[in-house]
């Protein structure tokens, strides 16, 4: 599951069809390797600009508007070579231009990889990338129980 966090100032996606628009481009980086599209969650969270510091100091109103993106990576890990990086980056940024470069705004990402086995969806371990069972994921676009979705468990 890529999660994107999305910490924006007032001014910036105040409409549904701008948050709708951007929410597309980062779910077809995805969908395009054919993860399912339910994997992929984004959330808006708005700050007040009093909210903003960079650098220790508040930005005003009056500024360029400042975006901080945290993206989590689960689904897929990616391998460790710098070409790998620099593809997932330059998706990324392509993702960000008509949203947040043209405009002009400054802005700071980060992507984490989390540990794909503390990962369930609906109490439903995900299959492996690429398998059988998550090609189904994809075409129902939700989990759907298969065999080893669900590990036995010891009571802690």
């Amino acid at each position: 599951m890529p999660l994107w966090q999305i910490y924006h100032p007032p001014g910036s996606f105040e409409d549904d069809s701008s948050r709708a628009a951007f929410a597309e481009d980062i779910t077809k980086i995805y969908t395009s390797h054919g993860l399912p599209a339910f994997y992929v969650v984004i959330n808006f969270i708005k700050l007040d600009h009093q909210d903003i510091f960079v650098g220790g100091k508040q930005k005003t109103k009056t500024e360029k508007l400042f975006i901080r993106l945290v993206i989590t990576h689960i689904a897929v890990k990616l391998p460790d070579e710098d070409a790998a990086f620099l593809q997932m980056t330059s998706r990324i940024d392509q993702a960000l231009k008509p949203h947040i470069i043209d405009k002009g705004w400054d802005f700071e990402y980060h992507v984490d990889e989390t540990d794909r086995r503390l990962w369930k969806i609906n109490g439903i371990i995900p299959p492996p990338f690429r398998s059988e069972e998550e090609k189904i994921w994809s075409r129902e676009n939700r989990p759907v129980p298969y065999e080893g979705g669900y590990a036995s468990q010891e009571p802690m």
